[in-house]
């Protein structure tokens, strides 16, 4: 590549990378007034495709008759979003002839859209992208500067010096929005795994730390409906939890204690804590395991060499490393030599990758060999 070349590709990245947000904030926007949802539905009613080249193309007109709204100038802001949607590859765009002569754009769904819209089990990860551009983690992203110059956690600095995990208690919209994230999340991955994960089949019983509101374990026991299972987590976050059938709801700190259980599963938190905090913990689930109990865990291994490129993959796991930075209390994600040495420090054996999906991996601590 001649040095003219390189300097355009750099001008290009500088200019897509300073725009960044852009994509998720109007993403959000989309998914929030059922965009992805109206233009699925209306292919469904006229039975054809919903996705790709041969998916059914609607108008800005079209889909503004599907909107709760009566400003007149929501046809052209409309036009203008499908426009940039299909400029990075969320929608088709094809130019016809319009009434009178004029040129008329027609959209339609491709395919990574499906991912936002509910499946037969009613979840997407639109919550999730709602989440992570909600004000209150924005307003966290905005204060990392401040937090490094001055010292402190940005979340707590954005909000009145209190911590990701007292706040949703006071913020109910938030909490909300948060635990529809997880959920919707959790079940999607979940999914994933026990397709490739074999490590629940011959288990009866299992504590979920930090289970939210249960759609860990309701994915579980809908395929090993012989366990038992308890549900671990704040008390205000299982206050919103639902009943399950073989599920024992449980509130309480997992920092000063932990469920007894032959074995403890953990899914994304880790990530969320100091090494000190995860030795703690992590000692307080070896002492409430059997001799030959295990701990499972589901988080991101960050690569020994981060230098590798731009994969999508490291992309993505370096992303939630700085959401983690800038949400909470010394959280990160971790190499798997980390995820050995805060086994070893809290009293496991040893430690084992068992298997992957996209950038999740499934862990066993065991604490014996």
């Amino acid at each position: 590549m001649s040095k003219q070349d390189q300097d355009a590709t750099e001008f290009t990245r500088v200019l897509q990378v300073s725009g960044g947000i852009i994509l998720g904030m109007v993403l959000k926007a989309a998914v929030e007034f059922n965009l992805f949802e109206i233009m699925a539905n209306a292919a469904a009613v006229d039975g054809a495709s919903p996705f790709g080249d041969d998916a059914k193309k609607l108008s800005s007109d079209d889909i503004v008759a599907h909107l709760p709204t009566q400003n007149p100038a929501a046809t052209a802001m409309l036009e203008r979003i499908l426009r940039f949607l299909s400029a990075h590859s969320f929608l088709t765009r094809t130019v016809v002839a319009g009434e009178g002569g004029q040129e008329q754009s027609l959209y339609g769904l491709e395919s990574i859209c499906k991912n936002y819209i509910p499946d037969q089990d009613g979840v997407s990860f639109a919550p999730l992208l709602v989440m992570l551009h909600d004000k209150v983690i924005i307003d966290s992203l905005l204060c990392l500067k401040d937090a490094l110059l001055e010292g402190g956690i940005p979340f707590n600095k954005a909000h009145d010096g209190m911590d990701a995990f007292e706040y949703p208690a006071i913020d109910s919209r938030f909490n909300d929005v948060f635990n529809q994230a997880m959920y919707n999340h959790t079940t999607l991955i979940m999914k994933k795994i026990l397709e490739v994960y074999a490590g629940f089949e011959e288990l009866t019983e299992i504590v979920d730390v930090g289970g939210g509101t249960g759609a860990t374990l309701a994915k579980i026991m809908s395929k090993y409906p012989h366990i038992r299972g308890i549900n671990f987590d704040l008390p205000h976050v299982i206050k919103n939890a639902p009943p399950l059938a073989g599920v024992e709801h449980v509130g309480g700190d997992m920092f000063e204690s932990v469920p007894k259980g032959e074995v403890i599963f953990m899914k994304w938190i880790l990530h969320d804590w100091s090494d000190g905090h995860c030795l703690k913990l992590l000692q307080n689930c070896c002492n409430s395991l059997p001799e030959s109990g295990k701990v499972i865990i589901v988080e991101s291994i960050v690569p020994e060499n981060t230098n590798t490129g731009s994969s999508s993959e490291l992309s993505n796991v370096m992303s939630n490393d700085m959401v983690m930075l800038a949400v909470n209390p010394g959280g990160k994600e971790r190499s798997i030599k980390e995820f050995e040495a805060l086994a070893k420090e809290s009293g496991f054996a040893t430690v084992e990758l068992i298997c992957s999906v996209a950038i999740y991996s499934v862990l066993e601590f065991h604490k014996k060999v």
